[in-house]
């Protein structure tokens, strides 16, 4: 299960279960996964240590808090944006793994029940995502009464902070494909079901 309470002093880049230099096969390359953990997610862990360093009631919070801290505080905008893009970014590496896995059949019954088939949630997932303007990501959740709804979130924002308890997470910054996609989002998010980690989507359930 993703490690939502894990308190740090010093945030850092989260160990990838696969290595970089092989891509996460065979939708994404070696050249976009560098570029955009490497250069992209590394670059919000040290603004946010910076932002930690400066306010010592940040000190000792998990990522969780102080994304919860953050997002109803203008001033701490700053730090909203680049702990929530951790958390993003960390939770989006764990959906992903090369060549994917198979659905276990107690979520593929979930997403039956819910969407109507799982083809049919895929559709409307990439119609989601095809659908959220400019910057953002592309989630299914799981609501407080333990519903399943596809979610999209602009620019840094997290479904955590409207009690959402995320499952799974689609990428559709531009940083994320275009090394590989140009700018065709469509063919990205149709090659995207071919490296979801269901194991770790599954795992996310309440």
């Amino acid at each position: 299960m993703f490690r939502r309470s894990l308190l740090r002093v010093q945030h850092a880049l989260p160990t990838l279960a696969y290595p970089v230099a092989d891509g996460i096969p065979p939708v994404i390359s070696a050249k976009q996964l560098d570029l955009h953990y490497n250069k992209h997610h590394n670059a919000y862990v040290v603004k946010l240590n910076g932002f930690c360093d400066a306010d010592p009631s940040l000190k000792n919070k998990s990522l969780e808090e102080i994304i919860q801290i953050s997002a109803a505080d203008a001033a701490k905008k700053g730090v909203f944006n680049n702990a929530a893009q951790h958390f993003n970014h960390s939770f989006y590496w764990n959906c992903l793994k090369p060549n994917g896995s198979a659905m276990p059949p107690a979520l593929e019954a979930k997403i039956s029940q819910t969407f109507g088939s799982v083809e049919d949630f895929q559709k409307k997932f990439a119609e989601s995502a095809m659908g959220n303007f400019g910057s953002g990501w592309t989630w299914l959740c799981q609501a407080a009464d333990g519903s399943l709804e596809i979610v999209n979130t602009s620019n840094a924002a997290v479904p955590i902070t409207d009690g959402y308890t995320p499952l799974l997470t689609c990428d559709v910054w531009e940083h994320a494909y275009y090394v590989d996609y140009l700018n065709r989002r469509d063919s990205y998010l149709e090659s995207f079901w071919k490296i979801v980690n269901w194991d770790f989507v599954t795992s996310n359930l309440k």
